[in-house]
C-alpha cells in the first residue's frame, strides 16, 4: 500500500499540472546546470509553459490514471516534464533549440491525445506554430482581396488616363 504523502503528492501533481494541460513533453535534464535550467524555464514561461521535475514513479501513476499508454523509455532516468497547451509547437521548437547547446534530451511527449517518441516530437517541432498557421491562413484569405484591389486600382488608373486624354483632345479641338 502506498504511503499517504505519496498519494497526496500524486493527486496534487495531477490536479495542478496534468489535468490543466493537454500537452506534455518528457525530457532528460541530466547534466544541465542550474543556470541553463533557469534559462529554459524563463523562455518557457514566455510561452505560457512550465518545466517541472517529477519522480518517474509519480509520472507513471498519473499517466496510468489518465489512461495514457505505457511510457516505455520515456519513464527511465531523470525526468522533467514540460506542460503546454496552445503553444506546444513553439515549446517543442524551443526545447529542440536548447538541445543543440546543452545536454537536455527529449524523451518523448503526449500531445493532442497521443503518446509520441522522441523522433515524432522532433518532427512535430518542424511544423509551423499556431501564430504561423494563422498568418498563413490570413495571407491566403487576403490574397484575392489584394488582387481585386490591385485590379480596381489598375482599372481606375486606366479610366482616369482615358478621361484626361479625352479632355485634352476636346481642348485641342475646341
Amino acid at each position: 500500500m502506498a504511503q499517504q504523502y505519496k498519494i497526496d503528492k500524486i493527486s496534487e501533481l495531477k490536479k495542478k499540472y496534468f489535468d490543466c494541460n493537454r500537452n506534455y513533453v518528457f525530457t532528460d535534464f541530466k547534466g544541465l546546470s542550474v543556470e541553463k535550467i533557469s534559462s529554459i524555464r524563463k523562455k518557457l514561461r514566455n510561452l505560457d509553459a512550465k518545466l517541472v521535475v517529477i519522480k518517474n514513479s509519480y509520472i507513471k501513476n498519473i499517466v496510468k490514471e489518465k489512461g495514457i499508454d505505457d511510457l516505455k523509455e520515456i519513464g527511465v532516468g531523470p525526468t522533467a516534464v514540460v506542460f503546454a497547451n496552445d503553444t506546444v509547437t513553439e515549446v517543442v521548437k524551443l526545447l529542440f533549440e536548447s538541445t543543440k547547446d546543452s545536454p537536455l534530451k527529449i524523451k518523448g511527449g503526449y500531445a493532442e491525445g497521443s503518446l509520441f517518441d522522441a523522433k515524432a516530437i522532433e518532427a512535430f517541432s518542424k511544423l509551423p506554430g499556431k501564430k504561423e498557421l494563422i498568418a498563413m491562413v490570413m495571407a491566403t484569405m487576403n490574397a484575392p482581396i489584394q488582387n481585386f484591389a490591385y485590379a480596381c486600382n489598375d482599372v481606375i488608373g486606366r479610366f482616369v488616363r482615358v478621361v484626361k486624354a479625352y479632355e485634352e483632345k476636346q481642348q485641342q479641338a475646341g
